[in-house]
């Protein structure tokens, strides 16, 4: 029972979550440690302004010094990760994953070995590899939530989508309890941080695919409601809980009547989700 709702679908079904990538303190410096520090700065900067090609050529300047040529080479890999998205060429996805065996995770700041985590995930995500790409995502939540709610929100995003497409290809059983998992994991979230778009739209769509459709229906009514409080984040998620609710939980609905029943109750639900969005606009 894999949504259909589409959410925030791009190419093959990833995210379309560009995380801005954290920017370098001014630490002073001299020479070639110098050099480096500036071009992982305007590394940062190009990918942030998505101009992938320039991002691509600062990193690969900054890593030839030595203190920023870790943080540089993940630059490096998810700027070819995010023009593999844009371009579907596979020498992006190739580079992306000879870059990131090259990197000393050790050494790194916590928010870089998030951001290290989430592009071996994307990476794999990229390649259909939705069940590693998920126990990396899982693996990352609490650091990322420890080192900035954007980045956390970032992780959340892409681990919902993993196991949404892993569980679309496992048997009855296994399918089920990886949405529980999900669903748990995003009730635990939404206690945390009730504002968080990701896990207000991927607790609905876990309870869905998990088979709790009464529960997913409350959990959607309660999320077009808890939109009014993520400010200019709300047009995107309500607009994601339409599609979800509309092509996704009704049905799901009908389908639990008998034959003759289903055509009016279809008509009913579609009324009763209407009568919410205009009740809490």
């Amino acid at each position: 029972m894999v949504s259909q709702a589409g959410r925030r679908f791009a190419w093959r079904g990833a995210p379309v979550v560009l995380l801005t990538l954290g920017l370098m303190a001014a630490v002073p410096a001299v020479g070639s440690a110098q050099s480096g520090r500036a071009d992982l700065a305007k590394a940062r900067t190009f990918y942030n302004q998505r101009q992938f090609d320039d991002a691509i050529a600062a990193a690969t300047a900054a890593r030839r010094f030595g203190d920023s040529a870790d943080a540089a080479s993940i630059v490096l890999a998810r700027a070819h990760l995010e023009r593999y998205r844009e371009r579907a060429d596979p020498a992006d996805l190739s580079a992306a994953r000879e870059v990131l065996g090259t990197i000393r995770a050790d050494g790194l700041e916590r928010r870089d070995q998030v951001e290290l985590l989430l592009a071996l995930g994307q990476s794999m995500f990229l390649e259909d590899d939705f069940g590693a790409a998920a126990a990396i995502f899982e693996s990352a939540l609490d650091q990322a939530s420890a080192a900035d709610p954007v980045l956390a929100e970032a992780v959340l995003e892409w681990w919902g989508s993993a196991v949404e497409r892993l569980a679309g290809t496992l048997p009855r059983e296994p399918r089920t309890a990886a949405f529980r998992r999900l669903s748990d994991r995003m009730r635990l979230e939404l206690a945390r941080s009730p504002t968080s778009a990701g896990a207000i739209y991927w607790h609905v769509v876990a309870l869905r695919g998990a088979g709790d459709t009464d529960r997913a229906w409350d959990a959607a009514v309660a999320a077009w409601a808890r939109a009014r409080l993520i400010g200019d984040r709300a047009p995107n998620l309500r607009a994601d809980l339409d599609r979800l609710v509309l092509s996704g939980i009704v049905p799901d609905r009908v389908r639990q009547l008998a034959q003759d029943q289903r055509a009016g109750a279809e008509s009913q639900f579609k009324a009763e989700w209407e009568l919410v969005k205009e009740r809490w606009k």
